[in-house]
Protein backbone atom coordinates (compact mmCIF):
# COMPACT_ATOMS: atom_id res chain seq x y z
CA UNK A 1 0.00 0.00 0.00
CA UNK A 2 1.81 3.23 -1.37
CA UNK A 3 1.07 6.33 -1.37
CA UNK A 4 -1.96 7.88 -4.19
CA UNK A 5 0.37 9.78 -6.65
CA UNK A 6 -1.79 12.87 -8.10
CA UNK A 7 -1.43 14.37 -11.07
CA UNK A 8 -2.26 18.07 -11.16
CA UNK A 9 -5.20 19.52 -13.47
CA UNK A 10 -5.82 22.78 -14.59
CA UNK A 11 -9.89 23.40 -14.28
CA UNK A 12 -12.07 25.98 -14.59
CA UNK A 13 -13.98 26.96 -11.40
CA UNK A 14 -17.83 27.95 -11.47
CA UNK A 15 -16.64 31.44 -10.92
CA UNK A 16 -14.91 31.42 -14.34
CA UNK A 17 -11.59 31.12 -12.55
CA UNK A 18 -8.34 28.98 -13.64
CA UNK A 19 -7.62 26.69 -10.43
CA UNK A 20 -5.29 23.14 -10.38
CA UNK A 21 -6.77 20.82 -8.85
CA UNK A 22 -5.58 17.33 -7.82
CA UNK A 23 -6.32 14.20 -10.03
CA UNK A 24 -6.30 10.74 -9.95
CA UNK A 25 -4.10 8.99 -12.66
CA UNK A 26 -3.09 5.25 -12.75
CA UNK A 27 0.49 4.96 -11.73
CA UNK A 28 1.66 3.84 -15.20
CA UNK A 29 -0.17 7.44 -16.91
CA UNK A 30 1.57 9.10 -14.19
CA UNK A 31 4.99 7.92 -14.65
CA UNK A 32 5.25 8.07 -18.24
CA UNK A 33 4.17 11.98 -17.74
CA UNK A 34 7.00 12.94 -15.28
CA UNK A 35 9.32 11.18 -18.20
CA UNK A 36 7.58 13.22 -20.77
CA UNK A 37 8.08 16.19 -18.57
CA UNK A 38 11.53 15.28 -17.47
CA UNK A 39 12.45 14.89 -21.49
CA UNK A 40 10.98 18.35 -22.15
CA UNK A 41 12.79 19.92 -18.97
CA UNK A 42 15.78 22.24 -20.53
CA UNK A 43 17.50 22.20 -17.19
CA UNK A 44 17.27 18.36 -16.95
CA UNK A 45 18.37 17.51 -20.38
CA UNK A 46 21.05 20.45 -20.03
CA UNK A 47 22.75 18.72 -16.63
CA UNK A 48 22.44 15.46 -17.90
CA UNK A 49 24.52 16.09 -21.32
CA UNK A 50 27.26 17.75 -19.49
CA UNK A 51 27.48 14.99 -16.80
CA UNK A 52 27.42 12.34 -18.96
CA UNK A 53 29.78 14.12 -21.08
CA UNK A 54 32.35 13.85 -18.81
CA UNK A 55 31.54 10.92 -17.38
CA UNK A 56 32.56 9.34 -21.09
CA UNK A 57 35.63 11.50 -21.00
CA UNK A 58 36.27 9.33 -17.79
CA UNK A 59 35.73 6.21 -19.01
CA UNK A 60 37.34 6.34 -22.68
CA UNK A 61 40.30 8.34 -20.86
CA UNK A 62 42.87 5.85 -22.05
CA UNK A 63 41.38 6.31 -25.95
CA UNK A 64 41.12 9.93 -26.05
CA UNK A 65 44.48 10.69 -24.10
CA UNK A 66 46.68 7.64 -24.81
CA UNK A 67 50.12 7.22 -22.61
CA UNK A 68 50.60 8.05 -19.02
CA UNK A 69 49.59 11.47 -17.28
CA UNK A 70 52.65 11.54 -15.45
CA UNK A 71 54.89 11.18 -18.49
CA UNK A 72 57.10 14.51 -18.93
CA UNK A 73 56.48 15.57 -22.45
CA UNK A 74 57.92 18.73 -23.10
CA UNK A 75 60.19 21.77 -21.46
CA UNK A 76 57.80 23.26 -18.93
CA UNK A 77 55.24 25.91 -19.08
CA UNK A 78 54.52 25.50 -22.48
CA UNK A 79 51.71 27.75 -24.27
CA UNK A 80 48.64 26.08 -25.77
CA UNK A 81 50.16 24.38 -29.39
CA UNK A 82 48.58 22.27 -31.61
CA UNK A 83 50.73 19.50 -30.45
CA UNK A 84 49.89 19.97 -26.50
CA UNK A 85 45.91 21.55 -26.67
CA UNK A 86 46.50 22.85 -23.32
CA UNK A 87 49.50 23.70 -23.31
CA UNK A 88 52.37 21.67 -20.32
CA UNK A 89 52.56 22.41 -16.76
CA UNK A 90 55.52 22.89 -14.75
CA UNK A 91 57.02 20.18 -14.78
CA UNK A 92 56.38 19.86 -18.57
CA UNK A 93 53.92 17.09 -18.48
CA UNK A 94 50.90 17.45 -20.58
CA UNK A 95 47.62 19.25 -19.16
CA UNK A 96 45.29 17.67 -21.59
CA UNK A 97 46.12 14.30 -20.71
CA UNK A 98 46.26 15.18 -17.12
CA UNK A 99 42.65 16.85 -17.48
CA UNK A 100 41.31 13.85 -19.08
CA UNK A 101 42.60 11.12 -16.34
CA UNK A 102 41.82 13.70 -13.68
CA UNK A 103 38.40 12.91 -14.50
CA UNK A 104 38.53 9.14 -13.50
CA UNK A 105 39.66 9.65 -9.88
CA UNK A 106 37.32 12.93 -9.39
CA UNK A 107 34.34 11.22 -10.89
CA UNK A 108 34.85 7.82 -8.56
CA UNK A 109 35.12 9.66 -5.63
CA UNK A 110 32.54 11.76 -5.69
CA UNK A 111 30.02 9.42 -6.92
CA UNK A 112 31.51 6.57 -4.72
CA UNK A 113 31.27 9.21 -1.71
CA UNK A 114 28.09 10.65 -2.90
CA UNK A 115 26.27 6.64 -3.32
CA UNK A 116 27.85 5.93 0.46
CA UNK A 117 26.64 8.69 2.42
CA UNK A 118 22.92 8.66 1.04
CA UNK A 119 22.87 4.94 1.84
CA UNK A 120 24.05 5.26 5.37
CA UNK A 121 21.76 8.86 5.26
CA UNK A 122 18.99 6.78 4.23
CA UNK A 123 19.16 3.69 6.51
CA UNK A 124 19.98 6.03 9.63
CA UNK A 125 16.63 8.34 9.07
CA UNK A 126 14.59 5.96 8.42
CA UNK A 127 15.27 3.85 11.19
CA UNK A 128 15.36 7.05 13.58
CA UNK A 129 12.08 8.68 11.90
CA UNK A 130 9.71 5.68 11.95
CA UNK A 131 10.72 3.61 15.77
CA UNK A 132 10.87 6.50 16.91
CA UNK A 133 11.30 6.97 20.95
CA UNK A 134 14.77 5.53 22.37
CA UNK A 135 16.22 4.65 19.13
CA UNK A 136 15.22 8.14 17.33
CA UNK A 137 17.15 10.48 20.57
CA UNK A 138 20.25 7.56 19.98
CA UNK A 139 20.61 8.15 16.80
CA UNK A 140 19.59 11.51 16.17
CA UNK A 141 22.04 12.36 19.10
CA UNK A 142 24.63 10.55 16.80
CA UNK A 143 23.27 12.60 13.91
CA UNK A 144 23.53 16.15 15.45
CA UNK A 145 26.99 15.56 16.97
CA UNK A 146 28.49 14.90 13.17
CA UNK A 147 26.29 18.09 12.16
CA UNK A 148 27.88 20.12 14.61
CA UNK A 149 31.90 19.23 14.42
CA UNK A 150 33.44 21.44 11.84
CA UNK A 151 33.54 19.83 8.29
CA UNK A 152 36.44 20.90 7.15
CA UNK A 153 39.02 21.16 10.44
CA UNK A 154 37.46 17.12 11.01
CA UNK A 155 38.30 16.34 7.32
CA UNK A 156 42.01 17.62 7.37
CA UNK A 157 42.60 15.89 10.43
CA UNK A 158 41.75 12.99 9.10
CA UNK A 159 42.98 13.02 6.01
CA UNK A 160 46.38 14.25 7.69
CA UNK A 161 46.28 10.82 9.83
CA UNK A 162 45.48 7.89 7.32
CA UNK A 163 47.07 6.91 4.38
CA UNK A 164 46.78 8.70 1.75
CA UNK A 165 44.86 6.97 -1.68
CA UNK A 166 41.28 7.55 -3.19
CA UNK A 167 39.50 4.63 -0.59
CA UNK A 168 40.73 7.18 1.94
CA UNK A 169 39.20 10.01 1.06
CA UNK A 170 36.21 8.29 -0.18
CA UNK A 171 35.72 6.63 3.94
CA UNK A 172 36.76 10.50 5.16
CA UNK A 173 34.46 12.02 2.95
CA UNK A 174 31.39 9.93 4.29
CA UNK A 175 32.22 10.02 7.52
CA UNK A 176 31.14 13.80 7.42
CA UNK A 177 28.86 13.79 4.70
CA UNK A 178 26.08 11.41 6.32
CA UNK A 179 24.84 13.81 8.37
CA UNK A 180 22.64 15.61 6.97
CA UNK A 181 21.09 13.70 4.53
CA UNK A 182 20.10 11.51 7.38
CA UNK A 183 18.42 14.58 9.18
CA UNK A 184 16.60 15.46 5.97
CA UNK A 185 15.20 11.99 5.50
CA UNK A 186 14.19 11.47 9.18
CA UNK A 187 11.99 14.42 9.12
CA UNK A 188 9.95 13.05 5.91
CA UNK A 189 9.96 9.40 7.51
CA UNK A 190 8.36 11.69 10.59
CA UNK A 191 5.91 12.76 8.43
CA UNK A 192 4.70 9.99 6.48
CA UNK A 193 4.62 7.44 9.33
CA UNK A 194 1.31 9.57 10.57
CA UNK A 195 -0.31 8.49 6.69
CA UNK A 196 -2.98 6.17 6.59
CA UNK A 197 -1.18 3.49 4.18
CA UNK A 198 1.23 2.86 7.06
CA UNK A 199 -1.46 2.55 9.91
CA UNK A 200 -2.76 0.38 6.93
CA UNK A 201 0.41 -1.25 6.64
CA UNK A 202 0.39 -2.66 10.83
CA UNK A 203 -2.99 -3.08 11.41
CA UNK A 204 -2.56 -5.89 8.28
CA UNK A 205 0.21 -7.62 10.17
CA UNK A 206 3.53 -6.11 7.94
CA UNK A 207 6.40 -6.26 9.56
CA UNK A 208 8.27 -3.07 9.90
CA UNK A 209 10.91 -3.71 7.95
CA UNK A 210 8.91 -4.04 5.38
CA UNK A 211 6.95 -1.56 5.90
CA UNK A 212 9.98 0.96 5.99
CA UNK A 213 11.74 -0.41 2.88
CA UNK A 214 8.35 -1.17 0.90
CA UNK A 215 5.89 1.67 2.01
CA UNK A 216 7.71 4.46 3.14
CA UNK A 217 11.21 4.27 0.68
CA UNK A 218 9.14 4.48 -2.74
CA UNK A 219 7.56 7.83 -1.67
CA UNK A 220 10.85 9.38 -0.67
CA UNK A 221 12.78 8.65 -4.24
CA UNK A 222 12.67 12.16 -5.55
CA UNK A 223 14.26 13.49 -1.92
CA UNK A 224 16.77 10.57 -1.76
CA UNK A 225 17.51 11.74 -5.41
CA UNK A 226 18.19 15.11 -4.84
CA UNK A 227 20.35 14.16 -1.79
CA UNK A 228 22.52 11.98 -3.93
CA UNK A 229 22.91 14.31 -6.23
CA UNK A 230 24.09 16.98 -3.61
CA UNK A 231 26.18 14.98 -2.27
CA UNK A 232 28.17 14.07 -5.32
CA UNK A 233 28.59 17.42 -5.46
CA UNK A 234 29.92 17.99 -2.71
CA UNK A 235 32.02 15.36 -2.41
CA UNK A 236 33.77 16.27 -5.52
CA UNK A 237 34.14 19.37 -4.47
CA UNK A 238 35.80 18.39 -1.02
CA UNK A 239 38.21 16.01 -2.71
CA UNK A 240 39.57 19.19 -5.01
CA UNK A 241 40.33 21.12 -1.62
CA UNK A 242 41.65 18.39 0.20
CA UNK A 243 44.09 17.71 -2.95
CA UNK A 244 44.62 21.12 -3.03
CA UNK A 245 45.81 21.39 -0.17
CA UNK A 246 48.42 18.28 -0.28
CA UNK A 247 46.67 15.98 2.08
CA UNK A 248 45.81 13.22 -0.16
CA UNK A 249 48.33 11.56 -2.41
CA UNK A 250 49.36 13.84 -4.85
CA UNK A 251 51.08 11.55 -7.45
CA UNK A 252 47.47 10.33 -8.36
CA UNK A 253 46.18 12.29 -11.43
CA UNK A 254 42.78 14.15 -9.81
CA UNK A 255 41.71 17.56 -10.94
CA UNK A 256 42.71 18.73 -7.00
CA UNK A 257 46.64 17.42 -7.66
CA UNK A 258 46.26 19.27 -10.96
CA UNK A 259 45.59 22.46 -9.06
CA UNK A 260 47.88 21.51 -6.52
CA UNK A 261 51.00 20.92 -8.89
CA UNK A 262 49.64 24.14 -10.69
CA UNK A 263 50.12 25.72 -7.24
CA UNK A 264 53.32 24.23 -6.34
CA UNK A 265 55.13 25.24 -9.68
CA UNK A 266 54.09 28.83 -9.49
CA UNK A 267 51.78 28.76 -12.91
CA UNK A 268 50.11 31.68 -11.81
CA UNK A 269 53.24 33.49 -10.78
CA UNK A 270 54.56 33.24 -14.78
CA UNK A 271 51.50 33.29 -16.23
CA UNK A 272 50.76 30.12 -17.04
CA UNK A 273 47.21 30.15 -16.47
CA UNK A 274 46.49 27.05 -18.78
CA UNK A 275 47.54 25.07 -15.94
CA UNK A 276 44.87 26.40 -13.67
CA UNK A 277 41.74 26.64 -15.72
CA UNK A 278 40.76 23.55 -17.24
CA UNK A 279 40.99 21.65 -13.50
CA UNK A 280 39.30 24.54 -12.19
CA UNK A 281 36.51 24.65 -15.30
CA UNK A 282 35.75 21.23 -15.27
CA UNK A 283 34.78 20.97 -11.36
CA UNK A 284 33.08 23.73 -11.90
CA UNK A 285 31.04 22.67 -14.87
CA UNK A 286 30.32 19.11 -13.34
CA UNK A 287 28.94 21.31 -9.94
CA UNK A 288 27.21 23.42 -11.97
CA UNK A 289 25.27 19.83 -14.61
CA UNK A 290 24.64 18.71 -11.27
CA UNK A 291 22.83 21.29 -10.10
CA UNK A 292 20.70 21.94 -12.77
CA UNK A 293 19.71 18.29 -12.49
CA UNK A 294 19.02 18.53 -8.98
CA UNK A 295 16.63 21.91 -9.98
CA UNK A 296 14.85 20.00 -12.68
CA UNK A 297 13.76 17.29 -10.34
CA UNK A 298 13.01 19.83 -7.85
CA UNK A 299 10.57 20.88 -10.41
CA UNK A 300 8.90 17.70 -11.46
CA UNK A 301 8.65 16.02 -7.99
CA UNK A 302 6.79 19.39 -6.23
CA UNK A 303 3.34 19.41 -7.34
CA UNK A 304 3.57 23.36 -5.60
CA UNK A 305 5.97 23.87 -8.93
CA UNK A 306 3.99 21.94 -11.13
CA UNK A 307 0.89 23.51 -10.88
CA UNK A 308 2.51 26.98 -10.44
CA UNK A 309 4.25 26.52 -13.96
CA UNK A 310 1.27 24.28 -15.48
CA UNK A 311 -1.26 27.73 -14.15
CA UNK A 312 1.36 30.17 -16.16
CA UNK A 313 0.95 28.20 -19.18
CA UNK A 314 -2.55 28.44 -18.93
CA UNK A 315 -2.45 32.34 -18.43
CA UNK A 316 -0.03 32.98 -21.14
CA UNK A 317 -2.65 30.71 -23.32
CA UNK A 318 -5.28 32.54 -22.72
CA UNK A 319 -3.64 35.95 -23.15
CA UNK A 320 -2.82 34.96 -26.51
CA UNK A 321 -6.62 34.72 -27.46
CA UNK A 322 -7.48 38.19 -25.95
CA UNK A 323 -8.18 40.43 -28.50
CA UNK A 324 -8.41 44.01 -27.99
CA UNK A 325 -11.67 45.19 -29.77
CA UNK A 326 -11.08 49.13 -30.45
CA UNK A 327 -13.74 51.50 -29.85
CA UNK A 328 -14.91 54.33 -31.69
CA UNK A 329 -16.50 57.23 -29.54
CA UNK A 330 -17.94 60.38 -30.54
CA UNK A 331 -16.99 63.13 -28.90
CA UNK A 332 -19.12 66.05 -30.23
Amino acid sequence: MQANKQQVDIQPTPSGQVAAMPTQTPSGRVARTWWRTLVQNGKGIAGAAITLFFILLAVFAPVIAPGDPTDFVSRPHQAPSAEYWFGTEGQGKDVFAQTVWGARNSLTVGFATGILTTLVGVIVGMIAGYFGGRVDDVLSLFTNVVLIIPGLPLLVVLASFLKPGLGTIVLVLSVVGWAWPARIIRSQTLSYREKDFVSASIVSGENHFRIIFRELLPNLTSLIVGGLIGSVTYAIGAETALSFLGLTNVGEVSWGTNLYWAQNNAGLLVGAWWTIIPSGLCVALVAFALSLINYAMDEITNPRLRAEKELSHVFKKQHRRVRATPVVRDLA
